[in-house]
């Protein structure tokens, strides 16, 4: 197999890159090229060369500055009507360490967020098929967003993944409309997983299908609500399955732009974390935490791969730890997420990173890279 180039990596790509749209793209050429990317065994020279291709891409398209957002995650409620193989969050209401926060619990966090500094509240839950007023589940989510906007004025509302979305559209129409009109702010790219129709049969069949998140996400830019975009790595997904999903998420990205639309904001690798997984995905994998070299050739092979479609590109501290997310820094990442205040999905399952971060440690982890560092709202704007 070719070794990496050390140069600056040559995308398959044609036209202006300094235009929104970097130009026309050659999907066939980037799928070969992807496939050879991450179907390459390990190989600490070659992933030093890997390494300083992903930085200097970083560099050329975000600059040296890191970037973070004060924000504070709401994990409304654990009871779900799915099962994932690989969820350790769900629970069926009255199920032991099952939840669901008041609205007067919501209320008082939302403020404690607001007087901490937060400019973001992130909310996302189980699918919880008793949230409803007057027997509808859309109804519920607007009362949602107008008590969090009545607690903390002026903070930007990033809620509700596109499985969240269908569920609300399989019980009411036009549920982005109303929600935008109910402070709907941005959307979260989660419950996507892996976009391949074989590895979400085995992670999640009862959930929305790849074409279905696609078909939400094109919705949601269509409305003009900016979102992000996840990838969930290292289980059982193929090198072929990694490169399906990032072509999709080019490929989504491409239509927004080539429609005057902002589309996905950035990119977020979500490493696997088995250690509290059910039993039956947990004996599959064998690892209880993520592979940190693993996880850092694919921080830098997606940050190739997704080229000049994705400028921003975040680790998560929470499953790869704070030191691990800052190494992730130096292979391709540019932003060290939100501080968060609190966490329970991926520490229901286990993760070992920790509920938050202060503004401070985050800046810390930046500047002993020597980098500069800078706080940011939801869309990447300067905080004054």
């Amino acid at each position: 197999m070719a070794a990496i180039d050390s140069a600056q990596p040559k995308l398959p790509l044609s036209g202006d890159s300094d235009k929104h749209e970097p130009g026309s793209w050659d999907p066939a050429l980037l799928a070969s090229l992807g496939l050879t990317l991450l179907s390459r065994p390990a190989d600490a020279e070659q992933d030093e060369l890997l390494r300083r291709a992903a930085d200097g891409l970083r560099q050329q398209l975000a600059g040296n500055i890191v970037t973070y957002v004060v924000n504070r995650n709401l994990n409304v409620s654990n009871h779900c009507i799915k099962h994932c193989s690989f969820c350790a969050f769900r629970r069926d209401a009255g199920d032991p360490g099952a939840y669901w926060l008041s609205e007067a619990d919501l209320q008082q966090k939302a403020a404690e967020a607001l007087e901490a500094g937060a400019t973001e509240l992130c909310i996302q839950g189980g699918l919880n098929p008793a949230a409803t007023v007057a027997g509808s589940q859309l109804a519920y989510a607007e009362r949602l967003l107008g008590l969090l906007q009545q607690a903390a004025p002026g903070l930007h509302l990033h809620a509700f993944s596109p499985q969240e979305l269908l569920y609300f559209a399989q019980h009411d129409r036009l549920p982005l409309a109303r929600l935008q009109a109910a402070g709907l702010g941005s959307v979260p790219g989660t419950a996507a997983e892996v976009l391949s129709e074989p590895v979400r049969q085995v992670l999640c069949p009862e959930k929305l299908t790849a074409r279905e998140w696609v078909a939400e996400m094109l919705q949601v830019h269509q409305h003009g609500l900016p979102a992000t975009s996840t990838l969930m790595a290292g289980h059982i997904e193929s090198p072929a399955d990694v490169v399906a999903h990032l072509l999709t998420l080019v490929a989504v990205q491409r239509y927004a732009w080539q429609h005057q639309r902002q589309g996905f904001t950035e990119f977020v690798l979500l490493p696997f974390v088995g250690a509290s997984a059910p039993a039956a995905l947990r004996s599959r994998v064998q690892r209880d935490q993520p592979d940190p070299a693993a996880m850092l050739r694919l921080t830098a092979q997606a940050r190739l791969l997704l080229g000049p479609w994705f400028r921003f590109h975040q680790p998560s501290w929470v499953k790869l730890t704070l030191p691990g997310a800052t190494e992730a820094l130096r292979w391709g990442c540019n932003d060290l997420g939100g501080t968060l205040m609190e966490e329970h999905i991926t520490t229901m399952a286990g993760a070992s990173g920790g509920t938050r971060q202060s503004p401070q440690a985050l800046e810390a982890a930046a500047q002993r890279l020597g980098r500069p560092v800078r706080r940011r709202t939801t869309l990447y704007g300067a905080v004054a």
